[in-house]
């Protein structure tokens, strides 16, 4: 009988998220700023963070792996949640459980591309958050730092300060820098002009790459039923439209010109799926040619599909379908994730069609080469996030 894959290789899962413990903010931060520190309150039985005293969410509502239910009957806090969700040795444990690896490490609370941090206000105490939460990252995956592999928040709102915190965090052993595909929603300009420059110029310097993480922007509607179509049905409906937004972080990045200005920083769609990337890259491929694209910029010296080959890189962790032309077209460019603990992760429920994760793989990549299905759940991470073999 042939060895199983996760037996084969030391596969890196390379989206999960922390469960921010209690403790993350208020331990770390100064005295001084008081109660507007994230810090959790139990409130009728239910753990929540608040900011001051505004509610901001809970660990149980992002925290759904194992679950006997789905949105909004989440979870009443930390002792209704896997512990792997928010403890280190936990969670290297389910990893052994599971054959895997590696994890690379996103967060909840600060948001997928750190505007979380915004509703602090007081420019002086986001920045020590972010901090705060990079430095307690860097200690909780000291654990085994080659196998949980943290991601840094980044206080984007304040480029100097990026790029100061990028160096101090890759310093200290983060692998990538989070970044919000839609920068604009929040004030900023858009992710394709030249303002940006600096953070990526000092991502590359330090060895680091980008990752766009699904859900960055304003995600208020998954849980704001405006249609009145039902609230799971409306939960279910946002998850699968912000899949779709990292389409619109791809132009940019090809269109903008920010491939071609930083060619040797890479960049990853997270948690977006890989199956229409063969249609959107052969659309702007069309687009560019037709468009005269070259003409304008003659600095642009590749199509977009080349500089996506080169250094972009897409995640699956549901599909089936969409996964074989993807893996044809960009075999090099293609990892594997869980999405370990959120409500729609691979580690099923009661009331989940999800599977093992090594069962996914199994179903999904058979008939796959074996030099392919080697990249995908080894060798292209372990590359990118510096993971030694």
């Amino acid at each position: 009988m042939t060895e199983k894959m996760f037996n084969r290789y030391k596969v890196i899962d390379v989206d999960t998220h922390i469960t921010e413990p209690a403790g993350v903010w208020t331990d770390r931060v100064a005295s001084k700023w008081g109660n507007n520190v994230p810090h959790i309150r139990r409130i009728e039985g239910r753990d929540m963070w608040f900011i001051g005293d505004t509610p901001a969410g809970g660990p149980g509502f992002y925290t759904m792996a194992g679950h006997d239910d789905t949105y909004p009957n989440v979870p009443m806090g930390y002792d209704d949640i896997p512990k792997a969700s928010f403890d280190a040795d936990a969670r290297l444990a389910l990893m052994d459980e599971e054959d895997i690896h590696g994890m690379v490490l996103y967060p909840n609370l600060g948001g997928f591309g750190s505007g979380g941090f915004l509703r602090l206000e007081e420019p002086a105490l986001m920045l020590e958050c972010v901090q705060a939460y990079n430095d307690f990252l860097v200690d909780w995956s000291s654990a085994d730092s080659n196998r949980l592999l943290p991601v840094m928040a980044l206080p984007f709102w304040d480029v100097e300060e990026s790029v100061k915190e990028i160096q101090r965090s890759a310093a200290k052993g983060h692998r990538a820098v989070l970044f919000g595909s839609r920068p604009e929603s929040f004030g900023a300009p858009p992710l394709a002009h030249t303002y940006w420059d600096p953070v990526w110029a000092a991502t590359q310097d330090a060895g680091l790459s980008v990752s766009f993480h699904i859900g960055a922007g304003d995600i208020s509607d998954i849980t704001n039923d405006a249609s009145n179509m039902g609230t799971k049905a409306n939960f279910s409906r946002g998850g699968s439209l912000a899949l779709l937004d990292n389409q619109n972080c791809l132009a940019s990045l090809l269109f903008g010109g920010v491939c071609a200005r930083f060619p040797k920083l890479d960049f990853v769609s997270v948690e977006s799926g890989v199956g229409w990337l063969v249609c959107v890259l052969e659309m702007f491929d069309w687009q560019w040619k037709n468009g005269g694209v070259r003409k304008e910029h003659p600095e642009y010296d590749l199509l977009p599909s080349e500089y996506f080959k080169r250094q972009i890189y897409g995640s699956f962790w549901f599909e089936k379908a969409g996964v074989n032309a993807a893996l044809e077209a960009f075999p090099d460019n293609l990892m594997w994730e869980t999405d370990y603990p959120h409500p729609t992760s691979q580690y099923p429920s009661p009331n989940s069609c999800a599977v093992r994760p090594a069962d996914y793989a199994e179903d999904t990549l058979a008939g796959v080469s074996e030099e392919i299905v080697k990249k995908v759940l080894q060798d292209t991470p372990a590359r990118l996030y510096g993971v030694e073999l």
